[in-house]
């Protein structure tokens, strides 16, 4: 999906996304939103990329490790 080109709108977007994903009871609006606000800031915001790339990270080793588990579980 792309994003706008310019960074005040994709961070009001990131910012917004926030934002309407913290009343995630109404319907329509949910919690989903929250994730993604947090990767549309990741774009522009230093601190929020970090973030995300940490959790990059992490994700992937645990899918390593989980993967690895498996096959050695298999043999």
């Amino acid at each position: 999906m792309p994003l706008p080109g310019h960074p005040a709108v994709r961070i009001s977007l990131g910012i917004l996304l926030i934002l309407c994903g913290f009343v995630g009871f109404l319907p329509i609006l949910g919690f989903w939103m929250v994730p993604f606000g947090l990767l549309v800031l990741s774009v522009d915001v230093p601190a929020v990329r970090r973030f995300r790339r940490r959790m990059e990270v992490k994700w992937g080793r645990w899918r390593q490790r989980r993967r690895a588990a498996r096959e050695g579980a298999e043999a």
